[in-house]
């Protein structure tokens, strides 16, 4: 396959993530502590391992319901007693330039079509990377970050839902999620048909996003790390068809069983490489280790709830029956969707408190460790500012 045309280098580093002020990102009122700088280097010591600080919870006043004042209203900003870390602000200028790099890598593959650039630009996939890895190592990290980001919200879009009207289809989505994990986790076979593999990946637009983001990312991460990005695709690929399959037999999966398909189709393979970014490495012997697998669990599924609480509003205005953690406690529970949504932050809390406690206890055993935690935290924090102020994607409801 030849190449596309290469991503402009980065002509300076990333500068180290600033503080955050105090307040930054909370309620008026509010306590914040003070957001963790990332080391410069490979070899400079991590701070104190001293446990994190209580994390701000706002308070939640009770009102009537009203998804219809809501929609007109598109009330932003942090959901309400919602425990969650301030990120460190995004520098503007560092993230327009992540985007004017994706736009023309996207334009350069041909990813999509004009009409879809309104999209692109609401996203911010710029100040979404820049938000969730403020140690990156330099630019070009950030923006492959971005490209992988980019590629898996394609994929997504294009082949697994229905309703944004890009050809996603649940009915038989299993043949086209394999072929894009082929993308990535190559065939093996006779030459001539491995030509026509190549082909075929390179005809279509979202497995040509993921063939390059990851031969992108395979020149600066280690071995090891493309290898945990290619199994975490494939546990979210585990997760759609499982979402998919539900939805064609109308299944109404309990609490728990939603919980473990939203830990598969979650976002995992964006954490998993926060090392790779901040420009160091976790080895396998590490991170393979149960209890780190589970701390990379909770994060992850931290995040994802984050993104069933924060798209609500979204998905009940274009598919009122799509699952997300609310509906399905409603469902389950026989709550009216206020309160299930307000028992949602309450699961999601306890996902944070126990992602909290335990990477805290984690991050005195080691150095390394500490850095990792750290990475996966600040990942954690940049995705909920992100989310929180997304005004073109997302808005609360009218619970509080």
């Amino acid at each position: 396959m030849s190449p596309p045309p290469k991503t402009p280098t980065a002509s300076t580093p990333a500068t180290t993530a600033p503080t955050a002020p105090t307040g930054a990102g909370s309620p008026p009122g509010s306590t914040t502590p003070t957001a963790t700088t990332a080391p410069p280097g490979l070899t400079t010591a991590p701070p104190s391992l001293t446990p994190p600080a209580p994390l701000p919870r706002t308070t939640a006043l009770p009102g009537p319901p009203n998804i219809a004042r809501s929609l007109a209203t598109r009330r932003t900003g942090a959901i309400p007693g919602l425990l969650y870390r301030p990120a460190a602000p995004a520098d503007p200028v560092k993230a327009a330039e992540v985007d004017r790099r994706l736009e023309a890598w996207a334009r350069a593959l041909d990813l999509f079509p004009p009409a879809w650039r309104g999209d692109f630009s609401g996203f911010q996939f710029g100040r979404a990377v820049v938000l969730q890895h403020p140690g990156a190592l330099d630019l070009e990290r950030l923006t492959v970050a971005g490209q992988l980001l980019l590629a898996e919200n394609l994929v997504d879009s294009c082949y697994c839902e229905e309703d944004e009207g890009r050809g996603g289809s649940r009915l038989g989505l299993g043949g086209p999620l394999v072929l894009a994990q082929s993308a990535i986790d190559p065939f093996a076979g006779p030459a001539e048909l491995e030509a026509e593999w190549r082909e075929g990946v390179q005809a279509d637009g979202p497995l040509r996003s993921y063939h390059w983001s990851v031969r992108d990312f395979a020149a600066f991460a280690t071995p090891s790390q493309t290898d945990r990005f290619v199994h975490d695709i494939a546990r979210l690929h585990l997760g759609y068809l499982a979402e998919a399959a539900w939805s064609e037999t109308r299944y109404l999966p309990r609490v728990w069983e939603y919980l473990v398909m939203r830990q598969f189709n979650n976002f995992r393979p964006c954490l998993s490489i926060v090392d790779a970014v901040d420009g160091y490495e976790l080895p396998e012997q590490l991170y393979a280790r149960p209890e780190i697998q589970r701390i990379t669990a909770l994060a992850c599924n931290a995040t994802t709830i984050v993104n069933d609480l924060y798209s609500f509003t979204k998905e009940l205005a274009s598919d009122p029956e799509h699952l997300n953690l609310p509906q399905v406690v409603a469902r389950n529970e026989g709550h009216g969707l206020k309160a299930a949504y307000l028992k949602s932050v309450e699961i999601h809390n306890r996902v944070m408190e126990a992602f909290e406690t335990e990477s805290a206890a984690l991050s005195a055993t080691s150095p390394l460790v500490e850095r990792y935690a750290r990475s996966l935290a600040t990942w954690v924090s940049g995705n909920h500012e992100w989310h929180a102020t997304n005004a073109h994607r997302y808005h609360l409801p009218d619970y509080w």
